[in-house]
């Protein structure tokens, strides 16, 4: 693909950190990232539940659809080292407005509000404190492969570790990690910057 070769992601933004104490009083980290997309709610409903659509930028395949309340869902993580697995319960669907369920233990809470002739998208995430500049700069750039997908110029998903790779992930997790005040590991020196 060539426009997936001339792909490089705009600068971090429209991600913020949130710290709560959970239920045991341990730290409870939220990971909320903001995108406009120029696409209606409608359709950014559909790539957000319909299994094909998931298939093409998110970094978890789905068994069924994600968009009714009570459904159960198989969702197996995209370039994990090990399969993994999740069976969630969709626990809010509001077509297409909101959208709630698990991922691998963590919250997902997706709102939909149409902006502009296009969809502000807005998704809360639960996350581990170490991993929020990684959760980051990954869902910074499936946002932008959903973009594309929606405006009928795919570029293919790139997630996992495919996505670390890519210079401009590597990139976006240092901008992020500035931005949240955490440290980022040394990459190696042969990385690609691209």
């Amino acid at each position: 693909m060539a426009a997936r070769e001339q792909y490089v992601p705009g600068p971090a933004c429209g991600a913020q950190i949130r710290k709560d104490r959970g239920q045991n009083g341990q730290e409870k980290w939220t990971l909320i990232l903001v995108r406009e997309l120029r696409h209606s709610p409608e359709k950014v409903w559909q790539a957000l539940t319909d299994p094909a659509h998931l298939r093409e930028w998110a970094p978890f395949d789905a068994d069924a659809n994600l968009g009714t309340v009570g459904a159960t869902v198989k969702l197996t993580t995209v370039g994990a080292p090990a399969l993994r697995i999740t069976e969630t319960t969709v626990t809010r669907a509001d077509p297409p407005k909101a959208l709630e369920y698990k991922w691998g233990g963590f919250d997902m809470r997706w709102e939909l509000e149409a902006s502009g002739g296009g969809t502000r998208l807005t998704l809360w995430t639960n996350i581990g404190h170490r991993f929020i500049a990684m959760g980051a700069a990954g869902w910074h750039i499936c946002f932008d492969v959903l973009d594309r997908l929606l405006s009928g110029t795919p570029i293919g998903r790139m997630v996992g570790p495919e996505a670390m790779k890519f210079g401009g992930w590597q990139r976006l997790h240092a901008e992020y990690a500035k931005q949240f005040g955490i440290e980022t590991p040394n990459w190696p020196p042969n990385a690609p910057t691209r």
